[in-house]
């Protein structure tokens, strides 16, 4: 009798919070209003579509024909058949492991440097370091830098130097590809993570470095960490947000700089292998499998991030 009674209790005040917070919903309905054009597009372009994508993950879908379940064929297939995909998940985490923490760090500090300079130079110094990220021919740039034969950049300065007798292949021989990707992400890395850094350093409140100093800070080290860590944590956070997809979104570097499929799949990345299923093979049910897993990994290293930068400055 206790029991059913605490269990009517309980659906007692779930309905009457359903009502105050319907009856709140109708008094604000104007907030709401201005709210809907945002929700609907973040609905459509985001909610609907990772909605979508896991349910196609369930089925065989090839465009042409209606989907049908095949349950979670998909991920056992991808995970104990497909060996390329193996292969994808080491490259993309050797990538992600050594690029997103290296260029996330490389970004904070560029902009800590930038910040003491006088504000015109400060201006020409973020547009040099957020160029590389949002040049349309830079893969051009690095394909001359990196190309194969003698009048490669790099083969051409070793061979005049005699450190080698013949070009390297650095984009096509599997013993060199993944060392040149890293090196051209970490230079194509500094990009909104950076930018949004640069404005959190601008919007801290002067004040409270005079007031550190008050308090027995003593050196910079110290004001950056009980200062201006936790002053920018809405900043770090963005930036780390953003860092983790790129990281693991790396898929327009290595189609570009060694070919779609690299050799022996040396480059081969897990959103490379994803667009191959989706849009060569056009294997939906299988792709979205990929995206799938994709997206979890990325939400548990982003859960996994928040927590850390939680204790910034505690």
């Amino acid at each position: 009798m206790q029991s059913n009674s605490l269990v009517s209790r309980y659906f007692s005040m779930k309905r009457e919070s359903l009502k105050h917070g319907w009856a709140l919903a109708k008094k604000r309905k104007v907030c709401y209003l201005f709210l809907a054009p945002y929700a609907i597009l973040f609905f459509t372009f985001f909610i609907l579509p990772i909605c979508t994508s896991i349910f196609y993950g369930f089925t065989y879908y090839n465009i042409l024909e209606a989907p049908r379940f095949v349950g979670i064929q998909n991920y056992i297939n991808l995970i104990l058949q497909d060996d390329v995909f193996l292969t994808a998940i080491k490259n993309t985490f050797v990538i992600a492991v050594i690029t997103g923490p290296v260029g996330y760090i490389l970004s904070f500090m560029f902009a800590w440097f930038i910040n003491e300079l006088p504000k015109w130079l400060r201006t020409i110094a973020v547009v040099v370091f957020y160029a590389p990220s949002i040049a349309g021919n830079a893969y051009t740039v690095f394909g001359i830098i990196f190309k194969g034969d003698a009048y490669g950049y790099l083969n051409s300065i070793l061979i005049n130097l005699g450190l080698l007798d013949a070009p390297n292949l650095w984009l096509t021989d599997p013993r060199y590809m993944m060392t040149v990707l890293i090196v051209v992400i970490l230079w194509m890395s500094m990009g909104t993570g950076f930018l949004s850094f640069v404005a959190g350093f601008q919007g801290i409140d002067k004040s409270m470095y005079e007031a550190g100093y008050v308090d027995g800070i003593r050196n910079r080290w110290q004001e950056l960490y009980h200062i201006t860590l936790p002053s920018m944590k809405p900043m770090l956070l963005f930036g780390a947000v953003m860092s983790i997809t790129s990281a693991f979104n790396v898929c327009d570097v290595p189609m570009a700089l060694c070919g779609y499929p690299s050799t022996d799949y040396a480059a081969r990345t897990v959103v490379t292998h994803l667009f191959d299923y989706g849009f060569s093979r056009f294997e939906m049910g299988y792709a979205s499998a990929i995206a799938t897993l994709l997206f979890i990994v990325m939400i548990v290293c982003k859960k996994g991030i928040s927590s850390l930068l939680g204790k910034v400055g505690t």
